[in-house]
């Protein structure tokens, strides 16, 4: 290894320890206050507004996003921005939740006393104590770093990083609090790979027209035809009542050859699996693939209310993002 690659190597991990020293400093300035911020917000039918100027608003965009899929509504404020003309975004009785490192900056010295004159509640996540917005404030949540990560201690790096974490500290409190489930994490997330696991149920991605089904009774041609016609690799085989007794899959086909069965008088009872595997329709389909994976199928048969519905395919949860 060169010794250029060695510094750069030697730089890297001097900046992931250092921001580690200061995530670990959080720790001990999380207090009876900090509780306290976090049972006001929660007793408060309100929004949290979060603002910032700078890299400290850009960590602000992150922490609503946090809260509001947490469950907490939150909107972000440009310190800027609010100063000239959006205030209007604040409403009574939300509670404003300011960031910022020195806690002096122009913009939060102008802010700060108009939000104050509306009568809301304000937080301020500040790394100087002594400051303008410290003083200011309703409530202080300590974010003091000893040092930057970066080498002439002036680049926004472990006090970023410690806005951050104690942004998510205050969201996940919340959320203990709130008794945020994963039925509500996944109302709020819908869409993506996420939303697919926590939402879709099998009746949304299962076939259920032009079911593959026969009866226990039908001949052997009838359930090659059946499997051969719908493609699915397999046909359920049902009672008089649709009533799930058995399955036939490609597989069944072959082993029945090999045993050397009278295909003239073979009939779906003697060729299926009985007893076949299978899931009810209000399932979760994340559930459907666990039941394949746990007994190596690549198909799984639907039944509701004790009858057979449809069919669910490793295929379909594949395409449709689900696994």
């Amino acid at each position: 290894m060169t010794n250029h690659n060695q510094q750069i190597i030697e730089f890297a991990r001097n900046t992931i320890a250092q921001e580690c020293k200061a995530v670990e400093q959080m720790a001990e300035f999380v207090d009876e206050s900090f509780a306290l911020i976090v049972d006001t917000i929660y007793k408060s039918a309100a929004r949290v507004i979060v603002t910032g100027i700078g890299k400290s608003a850009i960590i602000a965009t992150k922490i609503v996003a946090t809260m509001n899929s947490t469950g907490t509504p939150a909107i972000f404020l440009h310190a800027a921005d609010a100063i000239h003309g959006d205030l209007g975004i604040i409403q009574p009785n939300d509670i404003v939740m300011c960031i910022s490192k020195s806690g002096s900056s122009p913009e939060i010295q102008v802010l700060i006393p108009f939000i104050k004159k509306m009568g809301n509640k304000v937080i301020g996540m500040v790394g100087n104590l002594n400051s303008f917005l410290a003083l200011n404030s309703d409530f202080v949540i300590n974010t003091t770093v000893e040092q930057e990560a970066c080498p002439n201690n002036l680049a926004p790096t472990s006090s970023t990083t410690a806005q951050l974490v104690m942004g998510d500290a205050l969201a996940m409190s919340l959320l203990k609090l709130r008794g945020f489930s994963t039925a509500d994490f996944a109302r709020f997330h819908p869409g993506g790979a996420l939303g697919k696991k926590l939402y879709t149920r099998v009746s949304d991605i299962m076939f259920d027209e032009q079911l593959p089904k026969v009866l226990e009774t039908d001949s052997l041609d009838k359930v090659i035809i059946e499997i051969s016609t719908k493609r699915l690799g397999a046909t359920a085989v049902v009672d008089s009542e649709n009533k799930l007794v058995g399955i036939v899959t490609d597989g069944d086909l072959r082993r029945m050859l090999m045993k050397k069965c009278d295909l003239q008088t073979a009939t779906a009872e003697i060729i299926m699996s009985p007893n076949p595997k299978s899931i009810d329709s209000q399932e979760m389909a994340v559930n459907a693939h666990k039941v394949m994976e746990d007994n190596k199928i690549t198909q799984l048969l639907v039944t509701h209310d004790n009858q057979y519905v449809g069919i669910i395919h490793i295929h379909e949860l594949l395409k449709q993002g689900v696994v």
